[in-house]
């Protein structure tokens, strides 16, 4: 029976892989699938098209996409599950605490826990790199801080939520700051490395042997971008980003498709108890887990949880579903309910962001798997 599924799932992918191809939602894409618990767990990858619209390189296993907001729960959500665990912060922990320098603005009484579900009073977006770029390594972060500590309120902090990727660039200066580590090695060495993961989920710092790296690895490339006058590839796509040296508390993180499912299943199995990552405790994730309780928000701990309707996860999953999505095409739900984990990555923003057709596909991918499993 398991495989007759399988191969549903596998005939109906292609068919609606192939149309949005078709249609150049993207010019290639790769999707990952886990179901049920570790004694009978099914996997299922599969890739469609090419990493570019010149169709010379044909999407596979081993193709790395650039990750986007993923980066939030998958690195710097887990980093400070971490933190927690060592007794480093508290989720009451104030940003004062860890920078004195801001005692004077709203940031003093701005909470971790604040910052995690995207309610600390920050607007959505500040284009930083315009003050960042071409500016020394050493003196990035102190002026980063200083513009994260001029912004005015959006809003009340915990009166609502506005997403926004300032909150999680400060959570990724308080990881470092507190860690005494960037946030690259602190993501290989305390996240990735225990589940043998390092070499498919990683950031790429730019500096000293990109190149030479890039051309090892086939990287889906991003969009022809005006600011860098150039096409991207192996190099973060997200401009706050790239100017903070490519990465970030908000992105950064690029991966394969093997490499973001199994972080999910590892993610899966935590919150159900069956498993234990060695630098957090798996409590303090399932508390994470849990949306809040803040007017108008669908946001747990550092994760999104399904929007009653219009939902980019579909039409079926558990309220309690947990995942996040990525600005250049990339997403991942976990259903605990039905021990399970789906994972999409693509590139839809090559040769251009302005392609949204991917709002329509990402619901009809996660509604055809769980239709194909039987699962409605």
């Amino acid at each position: 029976m398991e495989n007759i599924k399988n191969k549903l799932i596998i005939s109906r992918c292609y068919e609606i892989f192939s149309q949005a191809i078709h249609t150049r939602t993207f010019p290639g894409a790769a999707m990952a699938v886990a179901v049920g618990n570790p004694e009978k767990r099914e996997r299922i990858i599969q890739t469609y098209g090419h990493t570019a619209y010149d169709e010379k390189n044909p999407v596979d296993g081993d193709t790395v996409y650039d990750l986007a907001s993923l980066t939030k729960p998958l690195a710097t959500t887990l980093a400070i599950l971490s933190l927690l665990k060592e007794g480093s912060i508290q989720l009451t922990t104030r940003v004062s605490d860890i920078f004195p320098q801001t005692k004077k603005t709203f940031l003093h009484r701005t909470s971790i826990k604040d910052l995690l579900c995207h309610s600390a009073g920050f607007a959505a977006h500040q284009p930083y790199y315009l003050k960042l770029s071409g500016q020394a390594e050493d003196t990035r972060n102190e002026t980063l801080l200083e513009l994260l500590a001029a912004e005015s309120l959006a809003y009340e902090p915990g009166s609502m939520s506005i997403y926004s990727d300032l909150g999680f660039i400060l959570l990724g200066l308080i990881i470092e700051k507190t860690s005494n580590m960037d946030l690259v090695r602190f993501f290989r060495e305390k996240l990735a490395r225990s589940l043998g993961i390092e070499d498919t989920i990683f950031y790429r710092k730019i500096g000293t042997g990109e190149r030479r790296e890039t051309q090892k690895r086939s990287y889906a490339p991003t969009e022809q971008c005006p600011i860098r006058k150039k096409q991207l590839c192996g190099e973060v796509s997200d401009e706050n980003a790239y100017a903070l040296g490519g990465a970030a508390g908000h992105a950064g993180l690029f991966g394969t498709i093997e490499g973001v499912l199994e972080m999910g299943v590892h993610l899966l199995d935590q919150w159900q108890g069956r498993e234990e990552h060695p630098s957090y405790q798996a409590r303090d994730l399932q508390r994470f887990l849990i949306r809040q309780d803040i007017p108008g928000s669908t946001w747990a701990l550092g994760f999104d949880t399904p929007s009653r309707t219009g939902s980019s996860g579909g039409r079926y999953l558990a309220p309690t579903s947990v995942g996040h999505l990525g600005f250049t095409g990339t997403s991942f739900w976990i259903d605990p309910t039905r021990d399970l984990v789906m994972v999409l990555l693509s590139n839809r923003v090559h040769p251009s962001r302005e392609n949204s057709r991917i709002k329509q596909f990402r619901p009809l991918f996660h509604d055809t798997v769980m239709e194909s499993l039987g699962l409605v």
